[in-house]
């Protein structure tokens, strides 16, 4: 029993010898990235709101679609704005300066009339002053001229008055009346749906009967060939993100494949719910049959360091301290680490042998 006993306690000895795991610092190459996760998105890529509610009377086109800026996406029923809308053209063509041309000539004759009859009146008066400085005619008659002279330039410089004031009244109706109907043109238009850009249809979300709103989207449109990512970055990591930083994404449509991406954008508000930032990459070169929406996870390279001491990340205790083999515990300075190793700038050499701390 004794001789049994004893071969246990070696043998238990030994196992646990062997379950320890150890490690030497290698040379190596290592470079320090940011982790970063979200989705692809197509370039321009946003959410077609409708500006007026309404009922879906046609939708001109279907998932896939290619479309045109300007074209029309879908239409509502809108019966009261275009009779509006014709309203408007037709107080716009009443009023228009070409339609009341008419009243302008008149009012232009009635200025030729009572100027011709002005200049008529100023010779009669004149010859009346001639015949009373020749002790011909009497006083009443020159009086009589005189006021008669008076009332005609009254009357001409009334008529141009008369006319001057409608010409203002007939261009201020007429742009009035056009105005108009441009807003009734634009009010009526609300009610076809347009895209505001070239691109491509993603998704259309309504059917014609359908009611559509100004709060809910009716479509996603976005280019057709170019495609960004939009990631999160957690604000511990922010500080550390440049633009024009590279970055390793990989998408598990893609598996075992690893493509480059540049940073391009870094939104500058954090979202206070996710404590995270939102940056966005352009691919060095677009994965093919790529679509919206795909997950994605990137590394954003921010140094390299060549030949640096490393250890695994996991060999370290409280992120400043390992375990030699003796036993000792000893305190390190770090320097760049991803997410397996660690660069050991003092603390350690190449020869030293560590132990992996238990769980």
């Amino acid at each position: 029993m004794k001789i049994f006993l004893g071969v246990s306690c070696v043998f238990f000895f030994v196992c646990c010898k062997q379950q320890e795991e150890t490690t030497k610092p290698l040379v190596q190459n290592i470079t320090e990235s940011v982790y970063a996760s979200g989705k692809i998105r197509s370039k321009d890529q946003y959410e077609v709101y409708s500006s007026v509610n309404g009922i879906v009377r046609e939708v001109k086109v279907s998932d896939g679609s290619l479309v045109k800026k300007g074209e029309a996406l879908m239409t509502l029923i809108n019966d009261a704005p275009l009779l509006n809308k014709e309203n408007a053209r037709l107080s716009a063509e009443y009023q228009s300066i070409q339609a009341n041309a008419d009243r302008l000539n008149e009012a232009q004759a009635n200025i030729r009339f009572a100027k011709t009859k002005l200049h008529n009146d100023s010779l009669l008066v004149q010859r009346q002053k001639n015949l009373w400085a020749n002790g011909i005619g009497s006083r009443n008659e020159l009086d009589q001229r005189e006021l008669a002279f008076q009332n005609s330039s009254t009357v001409y410089h009334n008529s141009l008055l008369q006319y001057n004031q409608l010409k203002q009244q007939l261009q201020l109706s007429d742009k009035q009346a056009k105005k108009a109907l441009q807003i009734s043109t634009i009010v009526s238009d609300d009610y076809n749906i347009r895209a505001k850009q070239d691109g491509k249809v993603y998704a259309v979300s309504k059917e014609p009967g359908e009611i559509v709103t100004t709060q809910l989207p009716v479509a996603i449109l976005g280019s057709a060939n170019e495609f960004i990512l939009e990631l999160q970055v957690d604000e511990y990591d922010i500080a550390k993100i440049r633009l024009g930083q590279k970055m390793v994404v990989t998408m598990d449509s893609y598996k075992g494949k690893v493509f480059e991406a540049i940073v391009l954008k870094i939104d500058p508000l954090m979202n206070e719910r996710s404590r995270s930032v939102t940056i966005e990459a352009r691919f060095v070169q677009q994965p093919p049959g790529i679509l919206p929406n795909l997950s994605a996870e990137a590394n954003v390279l921010i140094r390299t360091k060549q030949n640096a001491l490393t250890i695994p990340r996991s060999y370290l205790i409280e992120e400043m301290y390992v375990l030699l083999q003796t036993g000792e515990k000893r305190k390190l300075a770090t320097g760049l680490k991803d997410y397996q190793r660690v660069e050991i700038i003092s603390g350690l050499t190449a020869g030293d042998v560590i132990k992996k701390p238990s769980e």
